[in-house]
């Protein structure tokens, strides 16, 4: 693969802000919009980050994404929340929410921010994240609108790739633990990413409707995003291999994201709605205080125990040592921050498209 033009995050960062101003976003969440985007870059989660622009940009001009709402809280009572996303991007009400659990979690314990009427949100881990970084665990489901994911044994796509992501600090001297997963067998922008760059995709993948694999970047991405029928596999891929856990994850962040708090389900709800009704993606956000528990110093010190231990196993190879999750993240995060953020070609022409039907200038011509 050439090698691929790297820009450094604060460029990005701008490039991207401009962008949700010049469609509509107010401008306190167009910074903070833009910082949790390529934050999920410089993690190394591409498939999340600015490469979401140019489906952004779709969405945004046939009216499925309407910029120009403010988050909202609802409601509240005891240690919940509910929230109303305004039809905007997920970013800025689910930064909002994951804020207020945690402060709920300081007073209670534990706390629950639910949102509905919100769209896509990013990388799932970005909200854990963020509650670990003030010594809390933290646990995050949210619902999609696309449907992608094929249950197991069916022919037709009925769920989206529907996020879980859970975090716990682990002192000072650790990163936390964050897993941040999708609950099919691969995020579907990851699909979308590996067509940008002319790849190929692992067996199990995605499925045609017949439930044949599919290695062709482009030929899945076409079946992903385009066709009623085939899509993402579920965790697992095949029934063999335990699917059966992968479809009922999803499910899971479909209840729990997203219909606890009044959000749609997307299989049933396309069909009451017009082409440009906002999508209604709910997200949850768990918060949970281990000072209520066991305490917070005992607590940190086992988990930064856990990860000392898993990262002293022995490995098969020694190249590739034992890791915990949050590990690829914070090496990508280093490594990214030092030599900037690679983009591929095709990207960098779909958002040099994208600035100019948005009529501002494109700043990554150069690196």
């Amino acid at each position: 693969m050439p090698a691929e033009r790297r820009f450094p995050a604060s460029l990005l960062e701008t490039q991207t802000e401009q962008i949700l101003e010049a469609w509509g976003m107010p401008q306190a969440q167009a910074r903070l919009t833009a910082h949790l985007i390529v934050e999920t870059d410089l993690l190394g989660i591409e498939s999340h980050g600015v490469s979401m622009l140019p489906q952004y940009d779709t969405m945004v001009r046939n009216g499925k994404i309407r910029l120009a709402g403010t988050p909202r809280l609802i409601q509240e009572a005891g240690a919940t929340s509910l929230w109303d996303g305004a039809a905007s991007l997920g970013h800025p009400v689910a930064h909002a929410a994951t804020a207020h659990a945690i402060g709920q979690a300081r007073q209670h314990g534990i706390a629950l921010a639910g949102v509905r009427n919100s769209h896509h949100f990013g990388a799932a881990g970005l909200y854990a994240r963020q509650a670990a970084r003030e010594g809390l665990v933290a646990l995050v489901t949210s619902s999609s609108q696309a449907l992608m994911l094929v249950p197991t044994h069916a022919s037709m796509p009925v769920l989206g790739t529907n996020p879980i992501a859970f975090a716990a600090p682990a002192g000072a001297e650790h990163e936390a633990v964050v897993l941040d997963i999708a609950t099919t067998t691969s995020a579907a922008n990851k699909v979308k990413v590996r067509a940008l760059r002319g790849q190929q995709i692992p067996t199990g993948w995605a499925v045609d409707g017949n439930g044949q694999a599919i290695t062709d970047a482009e030929q899945a991405r076409r079946q992903v995003y385009e066709l009623p029928e085939g899509g993402l596999t579920p965790l697992g891929s095949r029934p063999d291999l335990s699917s059966h856990k992968g479809y009922g994850l999803a499910l899971l962040a479909q209840i729990l994201g997203a219909t606890l708090n009044g959000a749609a389900f997307s299989a049933t709800a396309g069909t009451l709605r017009t082409p440009d009704a906002p999508a209604d993606i709910g997200h949850s956000i768990i918060v949970i205080d281990p000072g209520f528990l066991g305490g917070q110093p005992a607590f940190e010190h086992s988990v930064a125990g856990i990860i000392d231990h898993l990262h002293a196993t022995p490995a098969l190879d020694p190249a590739q040592p034992v890791l915990v999750p949050g590990d690829p993240e914070t090496q990508a995060r280093a490594e990214r921050l030092a030599q900037g953020i690679p983009l591929p070609d095709a990207l960098l022409t779909q958002l040099a498209a994208v600035t100019a039907r948005a009529n501002i200038p494109f700043l990554l011509d150069t690196p």
